[in-house]
């Protein structure tokens, strides 16, 4: 695999305002995620944008007719004009009420809107993982994308929107304030405008160099996240401590945190030193404008109540324009980020879709013949094919045994079967259905597996059993007919029964052996009596030698009348065979039953031969 290419900073304004475009492609989409995951929220959110948006100016504007009333009554002694002054003021305060009641209230809307959201991302990220096949969580290019969209997407897109609704709102304030000042001073509201300008510029440029930071560290945030496994799970704590890894370990994670933490430390600098000095161009404009309203004010070319009303405008007019600038800056550094999500989201997985629509099925139950028709097949990446022109037709209920080195495509040649990856050339037929025009759950629903990399779930005894057939999860009659028949009665006794939590990782959980776990996986495979194909992966590895035998002859009992494939590096196992088949270099070199390639002196006879050695 090719290492990842560290993304290029853009090198021209252009292509930093290029930026923008995203923001506008993202938001319509952000925006449907808002809706679907809280309607309401979103409804009273634009109604507190609007009505937030013109408060600001009128609290402005009642301020101003108060200090003109004001003058007007010292200057008069009018006592009508006095109680205009006291009404302008409850205005003020009604007006002021309303604006800390949408802030209170904007916050809660806020939290009930994202906690919401992160349950519809995070529901619709794994139901995308759900339609992903094998080769994508190979795909370390792809892994990141996922990773990322797994962690931003608690915070991202309701920052997308909320940035969204800042910047309309700052911008009809800004609006609002700016049909009052051209009223006062035109040129004033376009030099706080220039002004707020070179912050917008530096803010664009640090979004993107942060997006650029977080998504080059995914592959770094995994080699954390691993390391940290490392040194605290109970399945390679032994190794750590037999061969004294801690202080290397424990020495690369903290140098690959100090790396992060440098690098955020460096943007962090940059980032204040450039918002720092351009702020004070903002500032220093202000103040500008502030000279000239004093100026006229006290010339007598405007009223006192103008100059408060200018003074207000200049600085929360500023404000609201720097607001929205700095409103699009973080939006696009969200948009950047939502561009995982997105990507993500939008991944196709077309081998994971039938060829046609309905999808084709053999009839259940009669038994289906299974033939591979010059199947080969690549990882993504490689440039070796790793099954080479596969021809093969297995009868239904034939038992079909798969040997050879390591890499030689045992394992392969079975999810392929199974629709784990989509061959690279040529077609898998069964019942005389290419597999591709089958619908991936009935296909999968008509096999029973025990892989070599069997999961240890978490959970109780009987849930660990009953994932073999999720339908039949409660069935706890079902359940105990599997424990029996894979011969792991001793196993669930011993751990407390039934309802026993397993695996270290929760509360009063207890880990087994790995020979305990793996009859609890034989189980699970047991659950699915059903199944027409069975497939085992090394279903023995883990297990003695008189365990080993006892469950061969189960498992020949439970595949009589069904098709399986076993995959086994003990030849005393694959000898119940009617077929074996020796693979080397992807290719079928050998094929026929125990008997036949003993005597054919070939392969399969040296490799007995040395195994059978062993024993001697």
């Amino acid at each position: 695999m090719r290492p990842k290419k560290k993304p290029e900073e853009p090198k021209t304004w252009r292509e930093r305002l290029g930026q923008l475009t995203l923001v506008v492609k993202h938001i319509p989409p952000t925006l449907r995620l808002l809706w679907v995951a809280a309607p309401g929220g979103v409804a009273v959110l634009l109604a507190f944008t609007l009505v937030g948006a013109l408060v600001p100016a009128a609290i402005a504007w009642v301020a101003k007719l108060i200090v003109d009333g004001v003058v007007v009554a010292q200057q008069t002694a009018d006592v009508a004009a006095r109680e205009r002054v006291l009404f302008a003021v409850a205005a003020e305060l009604g007006l002021v009420i309303v604006q800390t009641t949408l802030q209170r209230t904007h916050w809660l809307v806020r939290e009930s809107i994202g906690a919401r959201l992160k349950r519809s991302l995070s529901v619709r990220v794994l139901e995308k993982a759900l339609t992903l096949e094998l080769r994508h969580f190979e795909d370390s290019t792809l892994y990141d994308k996922m990773q990322n969209a797994r962690r931003e997407a608690d915070t991202r897109p309701l920052g997308l929107a909320l940035e969204f609704f800042g910047a309309i709102q700052n911008l009809l304030t800004l609006l609002t304030y700016g049909a009052l000042i051209v009223t006062l001073a035109p040129w004033a509201l376009l030099v706080l405008i220039v002004a707020a300008v070179p912050s917008f510029v530096a803010e664009l440029r640090f979004a993107g160099e942060s997006f650029r930071v977080m998504t080059w560290r995914a592959p770094e945030g995994r080699r954390l996240n691993y390391l940290e496994w490392i040194l605290t799970r109970d399945s390679t704590v032994k190794e750590v401590k037999v061969f004294g890894l801690g202080p290397l370990i424990l020495s690369r994670f903290t140098g690959l945190f100090d790396k992060i933490i440098d690098e955020d430390r460096r943007l962090a600098r940059k980032r204040a030193l450039w918002g720092t000095s351009l702020g004070l161009v903002a500032v220093t404009a202000f103040y500008g404008c502030y000279a000239w309203v004093a100026n006229a004010a006290a010339h007598g070319s405007i009223t006192l109540g103008d100059m408060a009303f200018a003074l207000a405008a200049f600085r929360q007019g500023q404000g609201a324009f720097q607001a929205v600038l700095t409103s699009v800056g973080s939006m696009v550094e969200d948009a950047l980020f939502m561009s995982n999500l997105f990507g993500y989201l939008d991944v196709e997985a077309a081998g994971e879709r039938p060829r046609s629509v309905p999808a084709l099925s053999p009839a259940v139950g009669e038994g289906a013949i299974i033939e591979f028709k010059n199947v080969s097949f690549q990882y993504a990446g490689r440039d070796e094919l790793v099954l080479r022109d596969i021809n093969l037709k297995v009868k239904s209920g034939e038992k079909v045994a798969l040997v050879g080195d390591n890499g030689a495509g045992k394992s392969t040649l079975v999810k392929l079967l199974m629709r784990m990856y989509e061959p690279t050339s040529g077609d898998i037929l069964y019942g005389g259905i290419n597999i591709r025009d089958m619908d991936p759950q009935d296909l999968r629903s008509r096999f029973g597996a025990v892989f070599q990399d069997y999961v240890r779930y978490q959970v109780p005894v009987k849930e660990n059993v009953g994932v073999g057939d999720v339908a039949r999860i409660d069935d706890l009659e079902a359940i105990g007919k599997a424990i029996e028949q894979a011969g792991a009665g001793g196993v669930v006794e011993k751990a407390g029964g039934l309802d026993a939590m397993l695996g270290g990782w929760f509360e009063e959980g207890q880990e087994l052996s790995g020979g305990q776990w793996q009859k609890l996986a034989l189980a699970r495979g047991f659950m699915r009596d059903h199944a027409e194909v069975l497939v085992l992966d090394e279903p023995t590895a883990a297990v003695d030698a008189r365990s080993e035998a006892e469950l061969f002859e189960k498992i020949e009992e439970l595949a009589r009348n069904k098709t399986a494939f076993l995959i086994s590096h003990r030849f005393s196992t694959v000898r119940m065979a009617d077929r074996i088949l020796v693979l080397e270099g992807g290719r079928i070199l050998e094929e026929g039953s125990h008997d036949e390639l003993v005597t054919k002196g070939g392969k399969y006879a040296g490799l007995f031969a040395l195994q059978a050695k062993g024993y001697q």
